[in-house]
């Protein structure tokens, strides 16, 4: 692999679901500017992505985060030297829109262009310089999406070591890779069924707590006493996930929790008279009784002994792959990252350095995607106009 020169300048775009984001990046460390147009207002009213929307407001957004970030390189697009995006996985039409933009400015300004893959760029946002870079975009993006804001818990700098295992877990995958030196990967384990920041959100649903599912589940977990565990699905002899079994289990407790409540003796409703002159007779059948609303302490020691579970597993599995491999260092990566007891547990349990990006790198970002664009050009990897989205793209493809 060849070194590309140090200060080569890279714009990259990122839409694969609901974030509109880019950012310039430096020497694939070094962020000049790291813009993100969070959507995250606009579909919380509906408890999740709806995808059209989405798309459409990545139209929106494009135009005006490209010319932000651009004002904090010098010299503008005549400091630019390639340009790059992610293509896959992610939502179609979300991922066209930020696809297509980037190779009409490629192809405009006779830039060579890459495709990234979007799991590829979440283990990279490692390789960034985490000490140095814009902030006031980041804030941004953090206030209007609601996820927390403390700092990032690290037990190393500087770029990682190979050879690594990377753990990366986000609203729509959740997989364990062994990294043997840039764009050298060996898939592990995955999930089975629901993504782990997937199950984050039914169960935050379940319990009444909102969205996005997994910052409300940490929140309301927090300072709860601990009261009775939830299963693990272990799956011994691999290195795959599942999710869906803890789903079904947090489901099944919160509707004894209701049965029960529903049984309780109530207040016996008032009479109602019958008007003069109007014969009593047979009454419309009431509607369907809603659930009873669920106790706040029950629902922390629900949130709380959902969150023991995943972080469990998780570190679990990390720990061990990353012994059996011989890893240098633990990569965590993708939007769950920024589960605050999955950070602490994960750096306390393992015996080896931890790399976790600062939150506002952990979630869908740009500078991840250019990171991983430097080490493709290194590589003499360029894509042609033909490249297209491929929503179901796999790590290492």
């Amino acid at each position: 692999m060849t070194q590309p020169p140090d200060d080569l300048t890279i714009l990259a775009l990122e839409t694969s679901c609901d974030e509109t984001a880019a950012a310039v990046v430096r020497g694939g460390r070094k962020m000049l500017a790291n813009v993100v147009a969070s959507q995250m207002d606009t579909h919380q009213r509906f408890g999740g992505i709806v995808p059209e929307i989405a798309s459409r407001q990545h139209i929106l957004s494009l135009a005006p985060v490209v010319e932000e970030a651009l004002r904090a390189v010098p010299g503008g697009w005549a400091g630019v030297h390639a340009v790059a995006a992610t293509y896959g996985p992610g939502l179609s039409g979300a991922l066209l829109t930020g696809l297509n933009t980037a190779k009409a400015i490629a192809w405009q300004r006779g830039l060579p262009f890459v495709g990234v893959n979007h799991l590829e760029a979440h283990i990279y946002a490692s390789w960034l310089d985490h000490d140095e870079g814009p902030t006031a975009n980041d804030q941004r993006r953090t206030q209007t999406s609601g996820r927390p804001s403390s700092a990032a818990l690290r037990r190393s700098s500087g770029p990682p070591e190979f050879p690594l295992v990377a753990l990366v877990v986000s609203g729509g995958h959740t997989l364990l890779a062994l990294l043997r030196a840039h764009g050298d990967y060996t898939l592990l384990g995955q999930t089975r069924d629901d993504a782990v920041g997937e199950a984050f959100d039914k169960v935050a649903r379940i319990l009444g707590l909102g969205y996005p599912g997994g910052p409300a589940i940490q929140r309301a977990a927090q300072g709860v006493t601990p009261a009775g565990t939830l299963p693990r699905a272990w799956l011994r002899e691999s290195y795959d996930f599942s999710f869906s079994g803890i789903k079904t289990a947090v489901l099944h407790k919160v509707q004894e929790r209701q049965e029960l409540a529903s049984r309780m003796p109530k207040a016996p409703a008032p009479e109602h008279k019958v008007p003069r002159g109007r014969a009593a007779g047979p009454q419309p059948a009431a509607a369907g009784a809603q659930p009873a609303p669920l106790d706040p302490v029950f629902v922390g020691q629900m949130a709380h002994a959902f969150q023991e579970s995943v972080v469990d597993v998780l570190t679990a599995k990390a720990v061990d792959a990353a012994a059996r491999h011989g890893a240098s260092a633990i990569l965590l990566a993708g939007g769950v990252a920024a589960n605050t007891r999955l950070r602490e547990e994960l750096a306390r349990r393992a015996p080896i350095p931890v790399h976790c990006p600062p939150l506002d790198l952990c979630t869908d970002n740009a500078a991840m995607v250019a990171a991983a664009a430097y080490y493709r050009f290194a590589a003499g990897v360029q894509s042609g106009w033909e490249i297209d989205v491929n929503p179901t793209l796999r790590l290492g493809a």
